[in-house]
C-alpha cells in the first residue's frame, strides 16, 4: 500500500450543483465528528473548478489537508466533483476507504436551476459566452454534463463499489430531512446526530442571489489579499450566522427577476430524449429508481 495514502478519514460531498449540497453541507457542519473544509469546496482534487473553469494540474495535496481545521471525519463538499472526469481516479490513489454522498434532483430542473443562477449572475458572460438561451445553453456540455448521472456514475464504478455511495433524491432533503441526516451519519459510521434544521438558512436560492456590483468586485479582490489566519475568524462569524456581506447593498444590485425564467414544457422537450436515456442506464447500474422522473419528465415535455 502506498505509505501517502490517507486511510478512513475522508467522506466526499460530490454533487451535483443546485440540489440542496450547500444547505447539506453546513447542516453536517454541525456534527462534531465531522470535519467540513473551509472553504465548503475547494475544488483541488477535482479538474472541474467550478461551472466553467478546468485545469489538469495536479492535486497540491499539502494545500488541500490544511482547509480541513478540525477532528473528525473530514468531508470535501466540492459539487463538481462527480462530473469531472479525472476525480475519482485522483481519490482512488490517494484515499482508503473513502465514502462519497450524492445529492440528485429531477435532472431538467436541475440544469433550469443551474442556468438561471449563471445567468442571473452574469457568470457566462464573465467567461465570453451567452447563456441567455436556454436551448444554447443545455448544447453546452459544462451544462448538460452534470446532468448526465449515469455517464458520470460509470467512471465512479470503474474505480469504487456502488456501497461506497449514499445516492439519494434532493426533495427528500426538504420533506425529510431529519430521515436523511440520520441515513447520512450510518452511512459515514458515525453515532446519530441531533442536527438543529433550518430550511432556509446556508440555502443557495434565487431569492439570495445578486450581481455583485463594481465596488463589490473591488472589496472581494482586496479581502482575498488578506491572509487566511487573519480573515478566519470574522469569516466563520458570519459564516455561523449565514450573513453573506456581499449580498449588501453597497456590494451588489438588486436581484433581477425574470419572467422568461419559468421552467416549462418546452425546456423539457430539449432535454428529454438525452436525459431519459441517460436516467435508464443509472437505474440499471445502481438500482437507484428513477421511474417517477422518467415519467414526469416525459408528460412535462408533450405540454
Amino acid at each position: 500500500m502506498d505509505s501517502d495514502r490517507i486511510i478512513d478519514t475522508h467522506a466526499f460531498l460530490i454533487g451535483v450543483p443546485k440540489a440542496g449540497t450547500t444547505w447539506l453541507a453546513n447542516t453536517l457542519s454541525q456534527n462534531p465528528e465531522i470535519c467540513l473544509s473551509d472553504p465548503k469546496e475547494p475544488n483541488i482534487i477535482t479538474s472541474h473548478k467550478g461551472t466553467f473553469r478546468r485545469s489538469t494540474l495536479e492535486p497540491n495535496w499539502s494545500e488541500y489537508f490544511q482547509y480541513f481545521k478540525g477532528a473528525g471525519l473530514k468531508l470535501d463538499a466540492s459539487i463538481h466533483t462527480f462530473s469531472c472526469p479525472i476525480s475519482a481516479a485522483r481519490i482512488s490513489e490517494k484515499f482508503e476507504n473513502p465514502k462519497f454522498i450524492l445529492s440528485l434532483r429531477e435532472p431538467v430542473s436541475r440544469s433550469f436551476s443551474h442556468w438561471s443562477m449563471i445567468t442571473d449572475t452574469g457568470e457566462d458572460q464573465k467567461w465570453g459566452v451567452d447563456w441567455s438561451d436556454f436551448e444554447v445553453a443545455w448544447a453546452d456540455a459544462r451544462l448538460k454534463q452534470e446532468s448526465f448521472y449515469a455517464e458520470s456514475m460509470i467512471r465512479w464504478l470503474e474505480h469504487f463499489q456502488l456501497s461506497d455511495f449514499f445516492i439519494f433524491d434532493s426533495d427528500r432533503l426538504r420533506q425529510a430531512p431529519e430521515e436523511v441526516l440520520a441515513e447520512i451519519d450510518k452511512f459515514l459510521g458515525l453515532p446519530r446526530y441531533e442536527y438543529s434544521i433550518d430550511l432556509v438558512s446556508h440555502s443557495n436560492s434565487a431569492k439570495r442571489r445578486r450581481r455583485i456590483t463594481p465596488f463589490g468586485k473591488f472589496i472581494k479582490t482586496i479581502f482575498s489579499l488578506v491572509p487566511n489566519f487573519v480573515k478566519a475568524p470574522g469569516v466563520n462569524y458570519l459564516r455561523a450566522r449565514d450573513v453573506n456581506i456581499y449580498s449588501l447593498p453597497i456590494l451588489s444590485g438588486k436581484r433581477k427577476t425574470n419572467e422568461r425564467k419559468k421552467l416549462s414544457g418546452f425546456h423539457y422537450s430539449i432535454c428529454v430524449e438525452d436525459i431519459c436515456k441517460d436516467l435508464e442506464k443509472f437505474s440499471k447500474i445502481t438500482n437507484f429508481s428513477t421511474n417517477e422522473w422518467i415519467k414526469a419528465i416525459s408528460e412535462l415535455a408533450e405540454k
